[in-house]
């Protein structure tokens, strides 16, 4: 069975909100290498690289349950795949989608 990494995405009020977010909507996470602020920063873009918000990395705003960024940060190169999950009021839940092994 696989073991699914979950993760809380925030920020979403400096960029187009929450309404841009809809249950099983598929967003691509980018480390953010130039982040002042984080050096473990990951970006939540949309399919055409609009940037929607980043994965939660402090503990007020990762939600329980969820990884942070930190967490994330070392199972991928640069970029990967996300499944966005459930929408709340404090944040957006998605699901870090791992490509299947071609073994």
């Amino acid at each position: 069975m696989e073991q699914k990494t979950y993760f809380t995405i925030t920020g979403t009020n400096y960029f187009l909100g929450m309404e841009v977010f809809r249950p099983g909507q598929k967003l691509k996470l980018m480390k953010d290498l130039r982040n002042g602020y984080d050096d473990e920063a990951i970006g939540i873009y949309s399919d055409t690289d609009v940037k929607y918000g980043y994965v939660a990395n402090s503990v007020s705003t990762v939600a329980r349950g969820t990884h942070s960024a930190g967490y994330l940060y070392r199972m991928f190169d640069f970029e990967a795949e996300c499944t966005v999950l459930f929408i709340l009021p404090t944040g957006i839940i998605a699901s870090l989608d791992i490509p299947k092994s071609s073994d």
